[in-house]
């Protein structure tokens, strides 16, 4: 075991009842549970001890510490699966598909009968029905090899699996989620020619006829369509509301209101298509929407965050893959009568990128396990996505310098990493979209942050059913912004001036107004200076 941790007292209840099974009544984090053993299951040692303690007796119970990199069974798995996967079927295809521009119809069906397609599938699906991470383990293994195969991967599963998974309805999941996991690629339609960073300014429009849909307009940069077979089309069903009639839509690619377009001929991941939809009188069934009309916005928030961890671990194998074929090429090219490798200038270098990489790995797989555990995550996908972006495209920058004149040339595959990993800072969210949406979180945090270094009060009965954000909005904007005042703070009484400690903003405004309240001259004083704090202090009077 790793290193632990005291997390929750459990408490025996008394009549534990031994029914010949072992069963054990306790109390753990408040709930009553009741945990019975048959014969098949094994003894745990938690089990073992419940039955020998006596009724009321209270013990810790100690969890794992686990390090980030800690894989599960199953993890492990399937992360060696992929590595073998990638060595066997992707690395004797990766060149010849790059300078193709097209997948391999032959790396599709093996992707699907390997497993790689459903990882999240639940298994009545024919699905793998393993984790987030596992699915991310996958994608950055296969990333090593072919980043092209990769973005298949992680864009079929990261979106279209957790979409069918999330929003789909018991009809949508029984006649889609097998063909995902076993056969059908699927297709993510968002971006538009006028609706790139801003999603949400799409102009494909989606007009209900009876009990039918019909969608008229187009779509780019769609990846997998050459080889999708289902496509989830976001369509504004109600213009006049904005974002808020953005409506989800699943189109079957036999439709014949949809036509694929050109394909892109694009600088790296060639093999992967990118191609422009169009939709030319596209009729749809009622039971075609995927989740609620008018949610289709939520649904693309909530799948492109995920999917951004997706992408850096795409990265994240990707700058591993560039990094593993420099060194075993300067490991083993001599120069003065030694391997480069062994040069400390060269030593400084690939020490930086191995750390830099690892950095990055961190960041991934901490967004995945905060995703798994239902902690918020969407500031730390930002930050994987960004850093991973970032660093597969210095680390595959510098083992061409590494390689030397091979590495600018079309028969190694360190130019191939290197046009690859330009992609990364751009899809599923611009490194400028990142660094916008950390700095949103992070500006958050501290939003309240006067407060905290100025109030420590005790609870306060006196505040009742007073709407601390609400107050803390109101009272504290301009508080925020008042210069030498909101450094001395003149206006508040005596007991809001105590030293600072880790009271929050939001309590600490109803701390300070409810003291005001109780001091007519401190409520005086403060809407005296504060006017806009005035209708707060007299409604909470």
């Amino acid at each position: 075991l790793k290193p632990t941790r005291c997390e929750r007292v459990i408490t025996l209840l008394p009549s534990q009842g031994n029914d010949g099974n072992g069963a054990v009544r306790f109390r753990f984090a408040g709930i009553e549970h009741r945990r019975q053993r048959s014969a098949e299951q094994p003894s745990s040692r938690l089990g073992v001890a419940l039955r020998c303690l006596p009724a009321g007796a209270s013990i810790f119970s100690c969890v794992a510490v686990a390090h980030l990199r800690t894989l599960s069974e199953d993890e492990a798995m399937i992360r060696d699966a992929a590595a073998k996967f990638a060595q066997d079927v992707l690395l004797p295809r990766a060149i010849p598909q790059d300078h193709a521009g097209q997948m391999d119809p032959e790396v599709v069906t093996a992707l699907f009968e390997g497993g790689f397609m459903g990882i999240e599938a639940p298994p009545e699906f024919g699905g793998v029905g393993l984790s987030f991470t596992a699915a991310c383990l996958a994608i950055e293994e296969m990333a090593k090899v072919d980043p092209a195969v990769a973005a298949m991967t992680d864009i079929h599963n990261t979106l279209l699996i957790t979409a069918m998974r999330r929003y789909g309805t018991q009809e949508q999941q029984a006649q889609y989620m097998s063909r995902l996991a076993s056969q059908t690629v699927g297709s993510f339609c968002l971006s538009e020619p006028e609706s790139g960073s801003d999603a949400f300014a799409l102009k494909t429009r989606a007009t209900q006829d009876g009990a039918d849909w019909i969608l008229e307009g187009s779509k780019c940069w769609i990846s997998n369509a050459r080889e999708a077979g289902l496509f989830v089309v976001f369509a504004n069903a109600a213009p006049e509301k904005r974002h808020r009639g953005i409506t989800a839509f699943l189109v079957e690619r036999d439709n014949p209101g949809l036509q694929i377009g050109k394909k892109e001929d694009k600088l790296g991941i060639r093999a992967s298509s990118t191609c422009e939809l169009n939709f030319d009188a596209c009729r749809v069934p009622a039971g075609a929407v995927l989740g609620e009309v008018g949610e289709g916005y939520k649904m693309a928030i909530g799948l492109l965050n995920e999917g951004r961890i997706g992408i850096g671990a795409q990265m994240v194998g990707l700058a591993q893959g560039a990094f593993d074929y420099a060194m075993r090429y300067i490991c083993t090219r001599k120069q003065f009568g030694r391997p480069v490798a062994d040069f400390q200038g060269m030593q400084f270098q690939y020490a930086r990128a191995r750390m830099e990489i690892e950095a990055a790995r961190v960041l991934v797989y901490n967004a995945a396990r905060l995703k798994e555990s239902g902690q918020s995550f969407v500031q730390e996908a930002a930050m994987a996505k960004l850093k991973a972006s970032e660093v597969a495209g210095q680390v595959a920058s510098q083992c061409i310098d590494w390689l030397g004149g091979v590495g600018f040339t079309r028969e190694f595959m360190a130019e191939k990493y290197y046009r690859d990993a330009k992609i990364g800072t751009i899809y599923e969210g611009t490194s400028n979209i990142q660094l916008a949406t950390i700095a949103k979180h992070v500006r958050a945090d501290y939003a309240d942050a006067w407060c905290a270094l100025h109030v420590r009060l005790p609870a306060c009965p006196q505040v009742v059913g007073i709407s601390a954000p609400k107050l803390l909005k109101v009272w504290g904007s301009e508080m925020a912004l008042g210069g030498g005042r909101s450094q001395t703070r003149p206006h508040m009484p005596s007991k809001a001036k105590a030293a600072a400690d880790d009271s929050f903003g939001a309590v600490a405004a109803q701390h300070a107004i409810a003291a005001a309240v109780a001091q007519p001259e401190a409520k005086q004083r403060t809407c005296s200076l504060w006017p806009a704090a005035r209708r707060v202090v007299f409604w909470a009077a």
